[in-house]
């Protein structure tokens, strides 16, 4: 049986966190806080559990530095009664990088855990671009959503 490493998941932890005000989605220079992310081998094991980043199977190749690369974060929004926040896409140029997954995080607050991104696959970038588009910022797709 093949158990799947890395699972798709809002972190247990930063649900906590968010009521204990732990977490400023503000863009970044208003007050909010710095947010990353970091890409992993399927060797990885993320999931709801996860509750900091680690450097343990994280991806390594040309362009990518470890403890990945800072997201820009939007100032959230609402659409009727839910409320989300989004990032914008984020690019590792002229890189050679595979990566079955990824962690959003919180440097601000001690590099705690936002959530965990599945690619469903390993997902290769060769000499290129390796891009996680981030789904549309709504009430419906954005990719952290409270409804």
């Amino acid at each position: 049986e093949n158990v799947m490493a890395i699972t798709q998941a809002m972190c247990t932890s930063f649900k906590k966190e968010l009521l204990e005000g732990g977490h400023n989605f503000k863009t970044s220079g208003a007050g909010g806080n710095a947010f990353k992310v970091a890409l992993y081998t399927s060797s990885a094991t993320l999931d709801a559990s996860t509750t900091v980043y680690s450097s343990t199977n994280e991806t390594s190749g040309t362009g990518y530095t470890a403890a990945g690369k800072a997201l820009t974060n939007i100032t959230p929004a609402t659409g009727g009664t839910t409320a989300w926040a989004d990032f914008s896409d984020v690019t590792w140029s002229a890189s050679s990088i595979t990566a079955r997954g990824a962690l959003i995080y919180n440097t601000t607050n001690s590099n705690t855990a936002v959530c965990v991104l599945d690619f469903g696959a390993d997902k290769t970038s060769t000499s290129g671009d390796f891009t996680i588009q981030m789904p549309t910022a709504d009430a419906t797709n954005a990719i952290i959503r409270l409804a």
